[in-house]
C-alpha cells in the first residue's frame, strides 16, 4: 500500500517522464508509432491518476479499483447520428450491468494531436477482476458490441488497478 506522499512523488515523475517524451517528440526524435503508443498510453494513466489523486487530500479507505479504459477511433464514414447511438448504448451499460462499479467518459480535446484519431475516451470501474471478467462476456456488453463493431475503426483498451 502506497504511503501518504509517495503518490505525490509517482504524479511528479510521470509528469516529467511525459514533458522528456513530448520534448523529444517535438524535436522529432521519436518517428515511430509505438513510440507514440507508449506516449499515449502514459498519458491516459497520468491523467488517471492525477484525477484519483486530486480528488481527496485525506488517506482512501475505499476498496482497490479496477479500471477498465477503452479508447474508439470511429470509422470515417460513421455519421454523427450514428456516433451518438454509440454514446448512448454504452453510457446505458451501467444501468443494465450492477457489476460496474462507476463510470464515466469523454471526447477527446488535447491540442498535442497525440491520438491518432482516438476520439473517445470510457472509464468502467469493477471491484475485482471477476467483475471485469463477467463483464466482457454479459449479454448487455454482447449487445452493445454488436452495435458498436460496425462503426469502429480502432479500439484500444487497457485495465489496470488504480492507486491513490
Amino acid at each position: 500500500m502506497a504511503r501518504k506522499g509517495q503518490g505525490a512523488s509517482v504524479l511528479w515523475y510521470l509528469q516529467q517522464v511525459l514533458i522528456q517524451a513530448r520534448n523529444l517528440y517535438y524535436r522529432r526524435f521519436i518517428k515511430t508509432t509505438r513510440m507514440k503508443k507508449l506516449i499515449l498510453l502514459a498519458i491516459i494513466i497520468a491523467a488517471s491518476f492525477q484525477s484519483s489523486t486530486a480528488q481527496t487530500g485525506s488517506e482512501n479507505k475505499t476498496a482497490a479499483t479496477l479500471r477498465h479504459v477503452v479508447l474508439f477511433k470511429f470509422k470515417d464514414a460513421a455519421t454523427p447520428k450514428e456516433v451518438k447511438i454509440i454514446e448512448d448504448a454504452f453510457r446505458a451499460l451501467p444501468g443494465k450491468i450492477s457489476l460496474i462499479r462507476d463510470f464515466e467518459w469523454g471526447v477527446n480535446n488535447s491540442p498535442e494531436k497525440l491520438n491518432q484519431g482516438l476520439t473517445h475516451c470510457f472509464f468502467v470501474s469493477f471491484s475485482s477482476e471477476k467483475d471485469r471478467d463477467a463483464y466482457l462476456v454479459h449479454p448487455a456488453h454482447k449487445d452493445f458490441v454488436a452495435v458498436a463493431g460496425p462503426q469502429i475503426d480502432k479500439v484500444t483498451v487497457v485495465d489496470y488497478w488504480m492507486h491513490k
